[in-house]
């Protein structure tokens, strides 16, 4: 085959010329950048390589990394998991070997992903998040993503999305948007744990954070200047009270100081927000994880208190009780899991009393069943997606 005849077979006369028009166009000072850049642009960008890896998490614990070629670049990912996990969570895979980081190793998650996951895509477009969700979704063939596992299939699917924005040259945000039918989406508010309790500290408070949120913040980096600001106030303020040692922090990175109630830490905050001058602009938000200290139908508080844990039970409508008073008290407007995974009757009713946002996180375990149960029985207002 001669040049010319190259030429012709794959168009390539027609696409240089073009490349070199919009070049004399752009008056560019570096004509072979652009044309290979504008060449580049022109090739639709498909799959065509997805290879995992184990790394370690901020925990130190094993998750898995993704590396998703395209023939426009390199897309990574990663998908590590919280300290709890809900039993009607979609399945974590890992390999059980006590002998290998205490079992929680992922090299089953990152075969499946080299030797599965990747001959389905490789040659797909990455813009098609839902047809790539799909296929790993067919893939694996079970309702929980045990087959596969949850953590190999979500690493995938983010180093995807992250390849599909690039192909569209928007930015992620602007990508997912446009897949969830957003023309307008809004920048969150940047929620910060300034106080660690229950599974995730060492101290007596049964609750699993004391959180703050700056709502009255203009932009995202005033919000993080609001909340920098409050956790170091914070760490003065319990200084003076407990000493240096109440300053450790718990899992989330909140201080865990010596304190059993709920009220001590609300104080606490309260008193950090004051120094600040923000006052008004910042809320307070509480994540309780009830479940963790509810036996049967009752609520014990001092579950982690020597010598008063099963003394002071509480039942669905004392907490209910307690919550009021609390939302009178402080300025909390949302609560995360005020009641046990299960107790659907109380977090129904304190929902409906219309008090602040209330955040489901073990009542629907970001299972699609029972958020839709959430949503029909107007269970909570507010979801945490894992």
């Amino acid at each position: 085959m001669s040049v010319q005849e190259y030429l012709d077979k794959h168009l390539l006369s027609r696409r240089i010329e073009d490349a070199v028009n919009a070049a004399v166009r752009a008056k560019t000072p570096d004509p072979v950048l652009f044309i290979s850049n504008h060449m580049r642009k022109a090739v639709p960008s498909v799959i065509t390589k997805v290879k995992a890896r184990q790394i370690l998490d901020s925990r130190g614990i094993p998750t898995v990394e993704v590396d998703l070629h395209t023939n426009k670049g390199v897309f990574r990912a990663s998908s590590p998991s919280g300290a709890s996990s809900g039993m009607y969570e979609a399945i974590e895979l890992r390999d059980g070997e006590k002998g290998t980081y205490l079992g929680n190793s992922v090299n089953r998650a990152v075969k499946n992903i080299n030797e599965k996951i990747s001959v389905a895509l490789v040659g797909m477009d990455p813009t098609l998040q839902s047809q790539i969700d799909q296929v790993m979704i067919d893939l694996d063939k079970t309702e929980n993503k045990s087959e596969l596992g949850a953590n190999a299939i979500l690493a995938v699917s983010i180093a995807a999305c992250k390849a599909g924005a690039a192909e569209k040259e928007v930015s992620l945000h602007k990508h997912i948007a446009d897949l969830s039918g957003q023309a307008s989406p809004l920048l969150p508010v940047p929620v910060f744990t300034l106080i660690s309790g229950g599974k995730h500290a060492g101290n007596n408070l049964a609750i699993q954070e004391i959180m703050i949120l700056p709502v009255g913040s203009k932009t995202f980096g005033e919000a993080l200047q609001m909340g920098s600001e409050t956790y170091h106030h914070l760490k003065a303020v319990i200084t003076e009270i407990y000493g240096a040692h109440g300053c450790n922090v718990g899992e989330d990175g909140g201080f865990t100081p010596n304190i059993s109630s709920l009220r001590d830490g609300l104080d606490l905050v309260q008193k950090a927000i004051g120094r600040t001058g923000y006052n008004e602009k910042i809320k307070i938000a509480i994540g309780v994880a009830a479940t963790e200290f509810c036996i049967g139908t009752k609520y014990d508080l001092d579950f982690k208190t020597p010598n008063k844990s099963g003394q002071n039970f509480k039942s669905g409508q004392d907490m209910i009780d307690m919550y009021k008073e609390l939302c009178a008290d402080y300025p909390i407007v949302s609560i995360e899991d005020p009641f046990d995974k299960e107790d659907w009757e109380h977090v129904k009713y304190f929902t409906n009393l219309g008090i602040c946002q209330v955040v489901g996180d073990d009542l629907i375990m970001s299972n699609p069943k029972r958020i839709e149960r959430a949503i029909q029985e107007n269970a909570c207002n507010a979801l945490l997606l894992k």
